[in-house]
């Protein structure tokens, strides 16, 4: 019996309006804009205001990828949210994107694989899709990272963004499909990247937060080390499960979080500059909708014509790491 092909239907992608530049941080911040560009090669990151939740973001990107596919609310089937700043820790944020769009018979529910979370929702509604009785699936990769960073670390506070990504996913009788999809997880490292209290652990006190626990904690050095290593080995393997090599890439597109750490993992694929996509320095690293934002703004450029082979790779906490291989 013939699986049935899942293929990426349309994208869509929504960030606050309000800029936050490097010029600004300096007036916030011990740093400069020769510092900040020289180490990340960001230059300024969106911010979402007071009233605005990860959801919001979500919802309007969902409703942008909804119409490029030629699709309306009531299609979807099926809603999965990857994200590290959810609007709160229960109900699930997919859950209230679901409200917010009026998509009732929809099942919604969130994944927990901070940068990679966009890649790890897009392995699970796949498998969604081929076993179950789903059709149309909703992708989203959604952050408010803003919400939780030191401003007063000036070595984390310069890097993160907030902006969400969604894909539609559904069954293909055409070129277009997700040829291949890896995953891996090596939760020893996860005290490299973490946000230590907020969780049963450590719950939410007066010290934690005048300790700054409800903060992104980052060893930069040790975390980059290993993104170059898990990305690199990741893209290769979905390469190897889809029977490709790099050669057979017209695009690729890391996650978003630093522009060495794209150029180190490019040249150790041997993936030439022209053919990798960024905008890290339009956005700053914005986790889990880092890859859809990227994809979104790749496809509406129009670098991706029908039959483009695209490969996608992401890092985060966890340490996590998911690559795919996608036809457009």
């Amino acid at each position: 019996m013939n699986k049935t092909r899942i293929c990426i239907r349309g994208t869509g992608s929504f960030a606050p309006e309000k800029i936050l530049s490097n010029e600004d941080l300096t007036r916030m911040v011990d740093t400069t804009d020769e510092w900040i560009t020289t180490r990340t090669g960001i230059r300024e990151r969106h911010i979402a205001d007071k009233d605005t939740a990860t959801s919001d973001l979500a919802a309007a990107a969902v409703l942008r990828a909804l119409e490029a596919a030629g699709l309306g609310v009531a299609d979807i089937d099926l809603i999965v949210l990857g994200t590290a700043t959810p609007d709160m820790l229960f109900p699930s944020t997919a859950a209230l994107v679901q409200a917010k769009l009026g998509a009732a018979g929809a099942v919604a529910f969130d994944v927990s694989a901070a940068c990679s979370g966009f890649i790890y929702a897009i392995a699970v509604a796949r498998g969604l899709i081929e076993t179950g009785p789903y059709r149309n699936a909703v992708v989203i990769g959604a952050e408010t990272l803003t919400r939780i960073v030191d401003w007063d670390d000036r070595t984390t506070c310069v890097l993160f963004g907030d902006g969400a990504g969604a894909v539609v996913l559904g069954p293909t009788d055409d070129e277009r499909e997700i040829c291949s999809i890896e995953l891996c997880t090596d939760g020893t490292l996860s005290h490299l990247l973490h946000m230590p209290a907020g969780g049963s652990r450590m719950p939410a006190s007066e010290e934690t937060v005048k300790k700054r626990l409800h903060c992104i904690h980052m060893e930069g050095r040790e975390v980059f080390k290993h993104a170059v290593k898990f990305m690199t080995r990741a893209m290769n393997a979905a390469l190897e499960q889809a029977g490709m090599s790099t050669d057979d890439l017209d695009l690729f597109i890391p996650h978003q979080a630093n522009l060495r750490i794209m150029e180190a993992v490019s040249k150790r694929m041997k993936i030439p500059e022209e053919k990798v996509f960024i905008n890290v320095d339009r956005y700053g690293n914005t986790s889990a909708a880092s890859v859809p934002i990227a994809l979104d703004e790749a496809v509406r450029a129009g670098r991706c014509p029908r039959g483009t082979t695209v490969g996608l790779v992401a890092f985060g906490g966890g340490f996590t790491s998911a690559s795919a291989v996608v036809k457009l």
